[in-house]
């Protein structure tokens, strides 16, 4: 089952951005996500199975999300 990210979400992943920030905020939701690095600006686009697996927090809201429970 997909996780339910939403745009707007913001993510903390496992492996860092070569800016060294580990927080992305999601743009763009579909088979392919469009998330931008909150250090830097970037925007990364990336399938979704590579983000799920990467995901380690899910912040929406600004409050922290089960990730089993969405």
């Amino acid at each position: 089952m997909p996780l339910k990210l939403e745009a707007g979400d913001e993510i903390v992943t496992k492996k860092t951005h070569p800016c060294g920030s580990n927080r992305f905020i999601i743009t763009r939701v579909g088979m392919d996500f469009r998330i931008k690095c909150s250090k830097c600006e970037k925007e990364i686009w990336i399938p979704r199975i590579k983000l799920e697996k990467r995901v380690k927090e899910i912040y929406r809201n600004g409050t922290k999300v089960d990730k089993e429970n969405i």
